[in-house]
């Protein structure tokens, strides 16, 4: 515990850029500028694996990546059988499930029947699994240091302008926003 011993923990510093945007749940209302996250990169399996070993480990990168991958087949397999799984810091991974919801009606004969009756196995449309941060991955707001930084597309159209000897860039053109920033 950093705050019993007087010291504040390190903080890292995430990126971010920002982003003009409607509200999809008002799209009335006028665009309001969001933070958008900057990924640095995504750890794969492998890279991940490499980390945890590199941390006094008493295991290797091998062993952890058979661990992660067994994990995540027994994970798949208890889910099939209708069980929510705990894994203490890591989190609840829970099965759920979507469908279509049905009206009263009738049945085959003419006969009234109630939602409930004309309901079927059909109306389940996916399985679903929630996931649930447990202690060990709560993070909060006070945790991080904060960057501006311009986005993806402002940074890329500045090099190519640089590369051409060009002094100001314009990426106006091009609204796509692949690397979601």
């Amino acid at each position: 515990d950093w705050e019993g011993l007087g010291v504040s923990p390190m903080k890292n510093t995430l990126k971010y850029s920002l982003s003009m945007q409607k509200n999809p749940a008002h799209p009335e209302e006028p665009e309001k500028a969001y933070a958008r996250l900057q990924l640095n990169g995504v750890l794969d399996i492998n890279a991940l694996a490499a980390h945890m070993a590199n941390h006094n480990s008493i295991y290797s990168k091998g062993t952890i990546v058979g661990i992660i991958t067994d994990m995540c087949h027994c994970i798949k397999e208890a889910i099939t059988e209708g069980n929510a799984i705990e894994l203490g810091e890591l989190g609840r991974f829970t099965p759920s499930i979507t469908s279509e919801g049905t009206l009263p009606g009738v049945d085959e004969e003419g006969k009234p029947i109630t939602a409930m009756e004309a309901f079927t196995e059909a109306n389940i449309k996916d399985v679903n699994v929630n996931y649930e941060l447990g202690a060990g991955l709560d993070f909060k707001r006070e945790d991080f240091d904060f960057e501006f930084v311009t986005t993806r597309k402002a940074q890329a159209a500045a090099k190519k302008a640089q590369k051409k000897g060009q002094s100001s860039a314009d990426w106006s053109e091009d609204t796509s926003d692949e690397d979601g920033d």
